[in-house]
C-alpha cells in the first residue's frame, strides 16, 4: 500500500493511475446507426492485421501489453470459443476495435476498446458499446467489467460512466516505458513525457 505523498518514479518508466469499472445489468441508450460503418465478428485473425490495428488504435495512449505476444499467444487467445474479437469497419478497412472475455466464468471483461481517430465524434464509439452491453449480457454473466487508465483518452473514464459502468477500485501501474524499449516509437503519445 503507497503512503499518501509524492513517490519517485523510475527513470524509464510510465506511471498511470487505473481505475476499474463494472455494471450489472445492461445499460440502454438510445444509439443511432453510422452511416457507412459495418460492425464485425472476426472468428480468425492474423496476428500481423491485429497488431496493425491494435497499434493504430492504442500508440497514442502507450497500448503496448499485446505487443509483447508472439503470433501463438495471440492466435491461442483468440481462438479461445470464450473470447469474442470485433471491429468496425468502413470501406472494408478496419477502424475501431472490440474485445469481449467470458473466460472467467458468470464475468464478461472489456478486454479492449477503441476507435481510429477517423470515427472519434461520429457516434461511433456509442454504437460500438451499445454492441458490447448487448453481447456482454447475451451470456450468463452477472458481472461486465472495464479498466481504463490516465494514459487513455481524456474521455475514456466519463464515457464509460455514462455508459453505466460504475467505478469500484483504483490502482496505480507503473511499467517500462514502451516507447524506450522499442514496442513503439519514440513519436508515440506525445503528450506523455519520456524519461529515459
Amino acid at each position: 500500500m503507497l503512503s499518501a505523498g509524492f513517490h519517485q518514479v523510475p527513470k524509464g518508466h510510465v506511471t498511470t493511475v487505473v481505475t476499474h469499472l463494472e455494471m450489472h445489468a445492461p445499460q440502454a441508450r438510445p444509439t443511432p446507426e453510422i452511416e457507412g460503418v459495418s460492425f464485425k465478428k472476426h472468428d480468425a485473425v492474423a496476428p500481423s492485421d491485429y497488431r496493425k490495428l491494435f497499434r493504430r488504435i492504442g500508440e497514442n495512449y502507450l497500448w503496448f501489453s499485446r505487443l509483447h505476444l508472439s503470433d501463438e499467444e495471440l492466435l491461442e487467445i483468440f481462438g479461445n470459443p470464450d473470447y469474442d474479437l470485433y471491429t468496425l469497419q468502413r470501406d472494408g478497412e478496419d477502424l475501431g476495435l472490440l474485445e469481449l472475455d467470458f473466460r472467467v466464468s458468470g464475468a464478461c471483461e472489456l478486454a479492449f476498446f477503441g476507435l481510429d481517430d477517423a470515427l472519434i465524434g461520429t457516434g461511433a464509439g456509442r454504437y460500438l458499446m451499445t454492441q458490447a452491453i448487448t453481447l456482454a449480457f447475451q451470456r450468463d454473466i452477472t458481472r461486465f467489467h472495464v479498466h481504463t487508465c490516465t494514459l487513455d483518452s481524456p474521455q475514456a473514464l466519463a464515457f464509460y460512466i455514462r455508459s453505466g459502468f460504475k467505478p469500484y477500485k483504483q490502482e496505480i501501474e507503473i511499467a517500462e516505458d514502451p516507447r524506450l524499449s522499442g514496442d513503439l516509437p519514440m513519436t508515440a503519445a506525445p503528450q506523455i513525457p519520456v524519461f529515459p
